[in-house]
């Protein structure tokens, strides 16, 4: 007697789910995609970036050529965005600005991930007084305003591009140090990596293989927060006059030198705070759209 039927070949699959397999990279890459205002907001950054390294090669102006018989013209197709008081191309000059702006913004944010997630990466993963050490280190630095580091690397080595950036890097690496110090503390106890030491892995390989990875969602987030501020701050110091030296152009100092013709002809100031607003709230958009994508609990 036969207690089953054997069942028919054709419906041995019936319930079978057949799920693409995802790294997590794609499956964070698929939720950004998901977040309009994160993709717009990297669409905006890459066309200011595109702009900014090949408008000047484009434009028949260089940034710093005068015409002083043609001072101050409004929009047309010989100049599309107008000149300034020396007749120099507005256009031209926003697209170079951009660069200086972008470059310093996205070459602070670089070097002070590296330094952060290093010395926050040993001081978490180490700890004892290697770790007491450096955060006596850490509280001394961030004892003084950035902007004094910033204004004293500007007065031994000039305003230029490089003092701007050694004044931000000084203190601005601290909040990404914190920031991945907190991580691995929480990280180091967790099961995978006592696996990783039970295994025989090297320190230097369940640090940075096992428990950086998996804080790298975190650390993505505060780099992007970390242009802004890079962008802020040197448009600040171009705005009240101790930034970048004339000829060179960036935003900020574009904007202090329309400041007093605001009344006569606002649009020399209206661009370039248009495009440092446009290129915050981008970043800003961008940096959220990243968290949210690469934060499991949003699957």
């Amino acid at each position: 007697m036969e207690w089953f039927d054997p069942i028919d070949p054709s419906r041995k699959n019936s319930e079978f789910i057949a799920v693409e397999s995802k790294s997590f990279l794609k499956e964070a890459w698929g939720r950004f995609c998901k977040n309009p205002m994160a993709v717009l907001g990297l669409v905006v950054i890459v066309i200011l970036g595109l702009l900014s390294i090949f408008g000047p090669m484009l434009s028949p102006y260089a940034y710093d050529a005068q015409d002083t018989a043609n001072q101050y013209a409004g929009f047309s197709m010989e100049h599309l965005l107008g000149t300034d008081k020396f007749g120099r191309d507005v256009f031209t000059r926003l697209c170079y600005g951009g660069r200086i702006s972008l470059s310093i913004g996205f070459g602070a944010a670089i070097i002070n991930t590296i330094t952060g997630v290093v010395i926050g990466g040993l001081c978490g993963y180490i700890g004892g007084k290697f770790d007491n050490f450096v955060m006596r280190i850490v509280d001394i630095i961030y004892a003084m305003p950035s902007m004094i580091y910033v204004i004293l690397i500007m007065m031994v080595f000039g305003s230029n591009v490089r003092s701007i950036l050694i004044g931000i890097c000084i203190p601005g690496w601290i909040g990404m140090a914190r920031q991945v110090r907190g991580q691995l503390i929480a990280l180091k106890e967790q099961e995978f990596s006592m696996a990783a030491l039970v295994l025989g892995a090297s320190d230097a390989r369940i640090l940075f293989k096992h428990l950086i990875v998996n804080a790298i969602g975190p650390i993505i987030v505060q780099v992007t927060f970390l242009v802004p501020n890079a962008i802020f701050t040197e448009a600040f110091l171009s705005f009240i006059g101790i930034g970048i030296s004339a000829p060179m152009a960036s935003w900020g100092s574009m904007a202090q030198d329309a400041r007093q013709i605001l009344t006569m002809y606002p649009s020399q100031l209206l661009l370039p705070t248009v495009c440092i607003c446009i290129t915050i709230f981008s970043l800003n958009f961008l940096g959220e759209g990243i968290g949210d994508a690469f934060n499991p609990k949003k699957k």
